[in-house]
């Protein structure tokens, strides 16, 4: 009966993940679809091995006899991904010991590392209280204007703590890239961060300027990170025209939560339930 259970997981999270291959609308409509196509079936993943993980390899579900094989997998799938999860935050954590041992300078009234390289770089290393860092090139690069609205998008990511959310966004992209559109989604997610950072910064300097500033880091930046880094640059020409697009469009009001989309994530912990009736 547990085998019934994955099995059916399985099937409900692929066909979930095979409707995301073409997502429109503003970018905060498409937030919220992709990051519900994202996160909600490995949700419902991890939601099933817990509970079949619960309830153990003994005993009945629903007058059926359940066996050792699904709990096994439920216990291997489960300490797969704590040990992926260690392993990465024991990449992201070198890279915060890394960025720890660039000087300390004073750029305006802000605290930033400084990276000794001629690339074009700006970005947050860290989790939670990440690490400014900027390079040496991007002081070379641009004017203290166009720094002070690259300052201003990395202010958006750290507002939005985009080093530490994505980290788990991450953790969970390594855990099933097994399932279809994942890299699709990912790379969803990343262009629509990018575009709230900028409309965080487009309230606070010149959206030209900020637009500027993005042609020049972008053309001279090669450094990035997945995990713990959100850096200005892009290296994808589509994902530059639409941030480009929507700075120099009207902007849009700042989105404010909606509980109800958070709401539609209850759906993942459903598996649970099925401990009740399992004797």
């Amino acid at each position: 009966m547990h085998l019934f259970m994955i099995l059916t997981t399985l099937t409900v999270a692929w066909i979930v993940r095979c409707s995301g291959d073409h997502l429109q609308g503003s970018w905060d409509v498409r937030w919220r679809r992709s990051l519900f196509l994202f996160l909600f079936p490995p949700l419902l993943i991890f939601m099933t091995a817990i509970a079949v993980l619960f309830m153990g390899p003994q005993g009945t579900m629903g007058g059926i006899d359940t066996g050792w094989l699904s709990y096994e997998l439920a216990l291997i799938f489960l300490v797969f991904l704590a040990i992926l999860c260690l392993i990465l935050a024991g990449q992201g954590w070198r890279s915060v010991l890394s960025a720890r041992k660039s000087p300390l300078v004073s750029l305006g009234d802000k605290q930033v590392r400084l990276l000794s390289t001629d690339v074009a770089f700006a970005g947050q290393i860290g989790f939670w209280y990440p690490e400014l860092v900027v390079s040496q090139g991007l002081l070379q690069t641009l004017s203290p204007a166009h720094v002070d609205s690259v300052l201003a998008h990395e202010q958006g990511h750290y507002h939005y703590r985009d080093t530490f959310w994505f980290f788990w966004l991450g953790w969970i992209r390594a855990c099933t890239s097994w399932l279809p559109n994942t890299d699709f989604l990912w790379e969803e997610l990343l262009v629509l961060r990018e575009l709230r950072a900028d409309s965080y910064a487009a309230s606070l300097v010149d959206p030209l300027l900020l637009a500027e500033s993005l042609l020049l880091v972008v053309s001279n930046s090669s450094l990035s990170s997945q995990i713990c880094c959100a850096a200005l640059g892009t290296n994808d020409n589509e994902r530059l025209e639409q941030r480009i697009d929507a700075l120099l469009a009207p902007p849009e009001p700042t989105p404010k939560i909606n509980w109800r989309f958070w709401n539609n994530f209850l759906l993942a912990f459903f598996p649970l339930v099925s401990v009740i009736f399992h004797n």
